[in-house]
């Protein structure tokens, strides 16, 4: 995935078609979009130092992610998974010249794609670097990003505030998703860790995990 140094000369943080600064720190900024009927989060991570930029979910409303990722220097998609409400704008950021990665399991489910990427992958921002964690279970493919040096980890449907993301579709699977957040997030990540999840509010990994097992017992 090509690293992009776009330096932005001026960012609007206040709110333009719906994008905000949801979070930031000395390191990075990370910008928040909710589109489409199911009110999906599309997130910008951004280095503020070096100015590359990535999507997170090309999901829906592609003339607003353009937009944003316009305003934000933006050169690549990462997709957390396949399901059609996440996927509806890769057609149009690719066509404006975006690098899209999505795991080999999800692939198909996709309409188009450049990149492949595994369990593992380090993703350059800038200076910053995203690293790919397979978390399957809501669907064969599912990917968390974590970025390195804050707190940040970008669930997709894997983990909500409350618990796991359906499994009830073809290709879920619930005894894989729990395994995944018990042995891929919770055995890992920090409890102050903040979850930012594919759709509503953020959460964090202290606040869920003391839950997993209420989670398993009542079997969604």
């Amino acid at each position: 995935m090509r690293n992009c140094k776009t330096v932005q000369s001026h960012l609007l943080h206040a709110i333009l078609y719906g994008m905000s600064i949801h979070y930031e720190d000395s390191l990075v900024e990370v910008h928040r979009l909710v589109v489409g009927p199911l009110d999906n989060n599309v997130f910008v991570v951004r280095d503020k130092q070096a100015g590359g930029a990535l999507l997170i979910d090309a999901a829906n409303e592609h003339g607003k992610l353009l937009e944003m990722c316009k305003r934000l220097g933006v050169c690549s998609v990462v997709e957390t998974h396949g399901h059609w409400d996440h996927i509806q704008a890769v057609e149009a950021v690719r066509d404006a010249g975006l690098e899209v990665a999505v795991s080999p399991e999800d692939a198909s489910m996709l309409p188009s794609y450049d990149l492949l990427i595994e369990d593992g992958a380090v993703v350059e921002v800038g200076k910053l670097r995203v690293h790919a964690i397979a978390t399957p279970g809501h669907t064969p493919g599912s990917i968390c990003f974590s970025v390195e040096g804050t707190p940040l980890l970008f669930t997709g449907d894997t983990l909500f505030p409350g618990g796991p993301g359906n499994t009830s579709f073809v290709g879920g699977d619930f005894a894989r998703i729990i395994h995944s957040i018990e042995e891929r997030i919770f055995s890992v990540f920090p409890a102050e860790t903040i979850v930012l999840p594919g759709h509503g509010a953020d959460t964090t990994v202290g606040a869920e995990a003391p839950h997993l097992s209420d989670w398993v017992e009542r079997g969604y």
